[in-house]
């Protein structure tokens, strides 16, 4: 029986997102209305508090708890929850003039003027008494609230500082790392230039000023972000733990919106460890010029497939927008039906909460025309409003779905450690690296063909999996070397491409291909030809022709078996694509980056030798998504038409449609941007 899990007290999902009643604490009849809209919104739970320092501590040590008192007891009252923030994402004027240290120094070493957000040292201890004292005062008074389902502990982390205090944090980080200076200096192969240490005291951080070129010092300073960061997060959580043990913690991850790529500037496969539940902030460009709605949408899929697989359980949409947001460069609103289209995605991947930024505009600064649930002219009736009430009216129908797990036989190998390192590295091409990018292509075919997909990391084991895919692992450990080859050995088939195994977790170069690759593939690559934009070759594959661009590795084969070829230039008929049997698993190596149909000729071949299959007998187009969450009592499968037009799903087994439980089967007709929730019960 599928295993439930619950990872807030909430049976329901949730619904509703970032409130600032502190903005309107002069005009008290906006409060008493957010009241009746959040009932006519089908909202349910509101995040509060978190850029609200200021409003809680105007002076030092002047507490005003008085007003945040009000709002959650009228919003239990109004039968909602509270997700209570913690408020250092940005602090107040007067912490900043009082203790100037707080501030940030950027790269050039110039500290930073008050403003902004996320403009703190994460090292200062001054910034962590203060931020402790003040969570612990939150914790002391509403830790007991009945309104309370969990904690959010500051906001959207990112950034860092190159202050004297982060200086000195980061050679502490690299004494214990590394322990003495020899064994540094020869992971970071700093005879390279003369830029050896003979103390500690001489190491900065990277800096356009100063040193930029030692590759090991680029990673490890941005792995010490990451774990300065999350030191900084434990420390804030600290009295909530204390004080609030049954009580969960989240802070909301975010994507890099742009490419809709895993954000890069944390390694949140490290910080994934020290939350209880991850969320994380969604704002897709729908809509926009460059590409089609179906593939943003599997973009979307393949974050959110990576945000469910980070702790293997239900996570939260913490921020998403009813409609516009205010800083893509081209601002447009959702089209009609596409916030229930999106919405409903989200929960069909995992997602057990619908929640935005924000629920009532500001009259001012920068975010006034961001989109929410109420607009300026506080109004039920216009069009975003009621699409929202919509969303809620649809999830309060689907409490079943809560606690639901995504089981899958497909792991993609995600590892924010190795694009540091493949961009740090000064060869192949600039543009064209990709590495995000090259794994949602890979990612494609599974999630056209609706069979589910975990986004792991390396410290996940990989036994679970049938399939497992590592493309451009450039930076790769022996420790994953040889859980790698233990998967083959014992069953299960890898994919890997070019540039996969070339330095080791100090970005040092491999003295030619790891053994254990070449016991896993049967080969080595000799070299990797790196194309230009306007070049094109070739690869003959189960007598089928694929365009190549970007990479091609030439490969000297030593025991495997060769079922492609290049067909141009000097490497002409040279291996293209091997597979390599070992022990009870078999190993395929992709030499060059290939066109999208050679991927979905290739999985498709590999899925139908591994029985791997959707998790619903169907046939569509791949503007139609399906995705299925497995209970305990039934499976609930999310049908999304990603489309300007109507299409056609083909059911082969009977469904009950949730809505009116009645059974459909054959043709199903789904209009533009329409969704259809099925179940299939058990029995």
């Amino acid at each position: 029986m599928r295993q439930t899990i619950y990872t807030t007290k909430a049976r329901h999902l949730l619904h509703g997102g970032d409130y600032n009643p502190d903005q309107w604490l002069d005009v008290p009849d906006v409060l008493q209305e957010d009241l009746r809209l959040m009932r006519l919104a089908h909202t349910n739970t509101y995040s509060i508090g978190i850029f609200a320092w200021s409003a809680l501590e105007p002076t030092e040590n002047q507490f005003t708890f008085d007003w945040l008192d009000r709002i959650i007891d009228d919003i239990h009252a109004n039968g909602g929850q509270v997700i209570l923030a913690t408020p250092s994402g940005a602090r107040p004027a007067w912490l900043s003039q009082t203790y100037p240290q707080v501030l940030r120094v950027d790269e050039h070493r110039i500290r930073q003027l008050h403003g902004g957000r996320h403009n703190h040292c994460l090292t200062s201890p001054v910034y962590r008494e203060k931020t402790q004292r003040i969570n612990r005062l939150l914790a002391e008074r509403y830790g007991n609230h009945p309104a309370l389902l969990m904690w959010h502990v500051s906001n959207e982390y990112g950034g860092e500082c190159h202050c004297p205090l982060c200086q000195a944090a980061f050679r502490d980080w690299l004494k214990v790392k590394y322990e003495t200076l020899d064994a540094l200096n020869a992971s970071w192969w700093s005879a390279f230039w003369s830029h050896t240490f003979d103390d500690w005291s001489q190491i900065e951080s990277p800096s356009p000023i100063g040193e930029s070129m030692v590759h090991g010092l680029n990673l490890d300073w941005k792995r010490f972000v990451t774990d300065q960061t999350i030191s900084f997060f434990e420390q804030e959580s600290v009295p909530l733990r204390e004080l609030t043990p049954n009580l969960p913690i989240t802070t909301n991850f975010m994507a890099d919106t742009e490419d809709l790529i895993p954000f890069q500037a944390l390694d949140y496969s490290r910080f994934a460890k020290h939350v209880d539940v991850v969320s994380w902030d969604a704002y897709p460009t729908w809509h926009n010029d460059w590409e089609t709605t179906a593939n943003l949408a599997m973009k979307v899929g393949f974050i959110n497939d990576l945000f469910r697989s980070l702790k293997q359980q239900p996570f939260l949409l913490m921020e998403s927008t009813p409609s516009a947001v205010n800083w893509h460069p081209v601002n447009k609103a959702k089209r009609p039906g596409m916030h229930l289209l999106s919405s409903l995605q989200m929960i069909a991947h995992g997602s057990d909460s619908v929640l935005y930024f924000q629920w009532r505009k500001s009259r001012g600064s920068s975010e006034k025309f961001h989109g929410a649930v109420v607009d300026h002219d506080r109004s039920e009736e216009n069009r975003v409003f009621q699409e929202v009430a919509h969303v809620g009216q649809t999830l309060e129908q689907l409490d079943a779905v809560v606690g639901t797990t995504r089981p899958a036989e497909v792991g993609i190998l995600y590892d924010w450690e190795n694009n540091w390192a493949l961009n740090d590295a000064q060869g192949f091409a600039n543009d064209t690296k990709q590495y995000p990018q090259t794994l949602q292509e890979h990612y494609r075919f599974f999630y056209e063909q609706d069979i589910p997909v975990d986004v792991i990391t390396k410290e996940q084991p990989f036994d679970a999996y049938k399939l497992l895919i590592v493309p451009m692992l450039y930076l790769v450990s022996r420790t994953t070397l040889r859980q790698l080859q233990q998967f083959v050995e014992q069953g299960g088939t890898v994919v890997a491409t070019y540039m996969t195994g070339l330095v080791d977790e100090y970005d040092l170069a491999y003295a030619g291909w790891p053994e254990e690759l070449q016991t896993i593939f049967g080969l080595r690559p000799a070299e990797t030809d790196t194309l230009y934009p306007s070049d094109r070759n070739h690869v003959m594959f189960n007598g089928k022709q694929y365009e190549l661009q970007d990479y091609a590795t030439v490969i000297e084969v030593e025991h495997a078996e060769i079922v492609g070829r290049y067909t141009d230039d000097f490497y002409r008929q040279a291996p293209a694509v091997t597979k390599h049997q070992l022990g009870q698993g078999e190993a395929w190596y992709i030499g060059g980056r290939l066109e999208a149909t050679f991927q979905r000729d290739m999985y498709a071949m590999l899925t139908d030798r591994l029985n791997i299959k959707a998790s619903f007998d169907t046939t569509h187009t791949a503007e139609v998504s399906i995705q299925v969450r497995r209970g305990q009592e039934a499976d609930y499968g999310f049908i999304l038409n990603f489309s300007e037009v109507e299409q056609t799903v083909e059911l082969f087994e009977p469904l009950l449609e949730s809505a009116t439980q009645t059974e459909i089967s054959g043709q199903l007709m789904l209009k533009p941007y329409e969704v259809k929730i099925v179940e299939r019960k058990k029995t």
